[in-house]
């Protein structure tokens, strides 16, 4: 099966702290690298993780509040002194675009590539980016500005050959991929071998959602059926729920019975207050609602 892969990069909220690093993540799939979010210090994170930054193709940013998108335009200028030429894609909240040219315009005015950027609604789910490999949409959530997660849904696959078929019936490799995409076979003597017995299955698609900064929804879990990986974000315990209300975040409970709804495969936790010194009580609150709940943490990487 192909690499899916997350990287968490940082998972910390507002408040820097020397534990952890603000909002980022890296998600690969098929050689290809998506960053989403970009707090300060994301790059030198990208450094410690090994990731190639010439790999990463595209950021999502999921809303304009400084600990989600202050590394950017520190991240771009660094992309520029490795003499970068391939174009890089943000996605964002239409709020960041003139800010992010005009900081580009200041501290970047010789770039050597193109920023490109595209202006998502927060306010409806639907696809922002297409490739042949997977697909990535909104999703939209309840903050204090506009703020949406992103959901990265991989394509079907083909189905696998079977080495053995193949080999008995001494089928040439130039129709591998007919048969992949449906062909039978048709042997010498006119036997139809079905094309059902010249395969198997392909790998099931995955999917990761990434739901940043926002209060308990509950009917968001409708969003997010089925979904292998979920982060939610998850600022506080239930001893801070009216602080979580009143600045629109959610509790690790709370994240939990979104993940439980939904009836996602595994549930990460992140987005951590700083009046936390041990976030293990934040998962054991999770874990009464839904097992399968996973603390993020920097340089932690999670196979989807």
């Amino acid at each position: 099966m192909t690499p899916f892969r997350l990287y968490i990069l940082g998972c910390g909220s507002a408040l820097p702290t020397l534990r952890h690093y603000a909002s980022s993540q890296i998600v690969e799939l098929r050689g290809k690298q998506f960053m989403i979010d970009c707090g300060e210090g994301t790059q030198m994170q990208v450094r410690r993780s090994k990731i190639n930054f010439n790999k990463i193709q595209a950021v999502f940013i999921s809303h304009i509040h400084g600990d989600h998108c202050f590394g950017l335009i520190g991240m771009i200028s660094t992309f520029g002194l490795q003499g970068r030429k391939s174009p890089l894609h943000v996605y964002s909240p239409k709020e960041l675009e003139q800010m992010l040219t005009s900081q580009i315009s200041l501290f970047c005015p010789h770039l050597g590539f193109e920023v490109v950027f595209h202006a998502v609604n927060p306010d409806e789910q639907s696809i922002v980016y297409e490739d042949n490999s997977l697909t990535v949409e909104t999703i939209p959530l309840e903050h204090r500005m506009p703020c949406c997660g992103y959901l990265f849904r991989e394509k079907p696959t083909l189905p696998h050959i079977r080495r053995d078929m193949i080999d008995y019936l001494e089928i040439p490799i130039s129709q591998i991929n007919n048969i992949k995409r449906g062909a039978d076979w048709t042997k010498e003597d006119g036997t139809v071998v079905p094309n059902s017995e010249l395969v198997s299955p392909p790998d099931p698609s995955r999917s990761y959602a990434y739901c940043s900064d926002t209060r308990y929804i509950p009917t968001l879990h409708e969003r997010l059926k089925g979904v292998d990986l979920l982060y939610h974000e998850s600022t506080y315990g239930e001893d801070n729920l009216t602080r979580a209300e009143t600045y629109y975040h959610s509790t690790a409970r709370q994240a939990a019975l979104v993940a439980r709804d939904a009836g996602v495969g595994r549930l990460l936790l992140g987005h951590y207050s700083s009046r936390y010194q041990d976030e293990n009580v934040l998962l054991n609150e999770a874990r009464e609602v839904f097992k399968n709940t996973y603390l993020t943490d920097e340089n932690a990487v999670f196979d989807i």
